[in-house]
């Protein structure tokens, strides 16, 4: 797949650069690690990380639409939201294939139907290790 059919396949027209944000847990190790080290192409343009934990228009409009963040990373290219694995399958198609860490990256989640099965093992993980780090959940859902 060339760099321009992956951009087109995550979403991305070739004329502007569309807003990027990504909403991940903040107090998660395993999230934090990936965020860093993920590395989107250049021609792409510039991604925003946003903490879920803290307030932000981001996660107020992610709540507005129902999306829990407990249950998922969000990615946001140019107007649309991704949940889950679709976000992360984009977020893969979106990344360089530079260093061991992204190439890595993009052999697990370049396809969608792998990342979908492979997503909720990740999932349970995350989940496991904010227990034992004694998290609580981003709870953006909860009613106040």
């Amino acid at each position: 797949m060339t760099a321009d059919t992956s951009a087109n396949d995550a979403g991305i027209g070739h004329s502007s650069r569309p807003r990027l944000r990504l909403v991940y847990d903040g107090e998660c190790p395993m999230c934090r690690h990936y965020v860093r080290r993920q590395r989107i192409r250049q021609e792409v343009g510039e991604l925003e990380l946003i903490d879920a934990r803290e307030d932000s228009d981001a996660r107020r409009e992610l709540t507005q639409l129902g999306i829990d963040l407990d249950q998922g990373f969000a990615l946001q290219i140019g107007e649309r939201w991704y949940h889950g694995s679709e976000a992360l399958h984009r977020l893969t198609l979106l990344g360089t294939r530079s260093g061991i860490f992204n190439r890595l990256m993009y052999r697990l989640f370049a396809s969608q139907g792998r990342t979908a099965r492979l997503y909720p093992m990740l999932k349970a993980c995350r989940n496991g290790l904010l227990r034992v780090l004694r998290k609580t959940p981003i709870g953006n859902l909860r009613r106040r």
